[in-house]
């Protein structure tokens, strides 16, 4: 193992008491079949798997189920509460799946409108403070506002996750000063969620100081999603590599490689 690899090794992150190694999180939706989901899950290297629980068969055994090709033994399972729209949609959508599951580390989304998928914030602070009352673990995908990141993180919620762009665009990290901010700002784990287009998109995330970065689309609407999931570690890697090495200082002018002293 050379030293890179020996950094990384010994680097995590820590949600909710659990430690993680992997700070790449993937979703099971959009893929082809659980065949799919379960090969580009392996090849990711993902240690957590986001589950929208009104999507996704979780609990009819006479259907397809995730858990037969996603071990949850294996995986953390993240129920979200994709599709929810109203803070008492997701309030009881997350409640359902702490009983079928008996998931309580969960992640919280709450839409504004079905165009931009774009984070209510006010009934996402209404359901967050509900949900850590009822005893959950919040994990919040929420807009790259920092009052607001704040605000959650002061409610409790244990990691915060805001969005890099919109859900499923691809357009990458748009607001990479408002995304530094809130990790300066930051106690608990903040990981860029939404918007990731490509593995150049997560490296950009992870150098930011990023704690993970969480993805589906760009995985899973790829040509080959399994050489993307791998593109999308090695990635993660690297950006948070990067960011552990410090990056040289940006200058107005030129300055040579070489020394200036003892030429011919």
């Amino acid at each position: 193992m050379d030293g890179d690899q020996k950094q990384l090794g010994e680097d995590f992150f820590q949600v909710a008491g659990k430690r993680f190694a992997s700070r790449l999180l993937v979703g099971t939706g959009k893929y082809k079949d659980f065949i799919e989901t379960a090969a580009a899950i392996e090849a990711s290297g993902a240690e957590i798997v986001t589950v929208a629980v009104r999507r996704v068969n979780i609990s009819d055994p006479k259907q397809p189920m995730l858990m037969d090709y996603v071990d949850p033994k294996k995986y953390t399972y993240l129920p979200n509460t994709a599709g929810c729209y109203t803070a008492q949609d997701a309030v009881r959508t997350l409640r359902l799946a702490r009983e079928a599951g008996g998931w309580n580390l969960v992640k919280l989304e709450v839409l504004g409108d079905q165009k931009t998928l774009y984070p209510n914030m006010v009934e996402t602070l209404s359901a967050a403070e509900a949900l850590i009352k009822d005893g959950f673990d919040v994990m919040v995908y929420c807009s790259d506002d920092p009052i607001m990141a704040k605000t959650l993180e002061d409610l409790g919620c244990c990691a915060i996750m805001p969005l890099g762009s919109l859900i499923g665009s691809g357009l990458g990290i748009q607001s990479p000063v408002n995304i530094r901010i809130i990790i300066e700002h930051a106690k608990v784990p903040v990981l860029v969620d939404a918007g990731v287009g490509t593995a150049s998109d997560a490296a950009i995330a992870m150098e930011l100081g990023c704690d993970g970065v969480l993805m589906n689309t760009a995985i899973a609407a790829a040509k080959d999603p399994i050489k993307m999931a791998k593109a999308m570690k090695l990635a993660v890697e690297a950006g948070r590599l990067a960011y552990l090495a410090g990056r040289m200082p940006r200058k107005m002018y030129a300055d040579p490689s070489s020394p200036l002293g003892g030429l011919i």
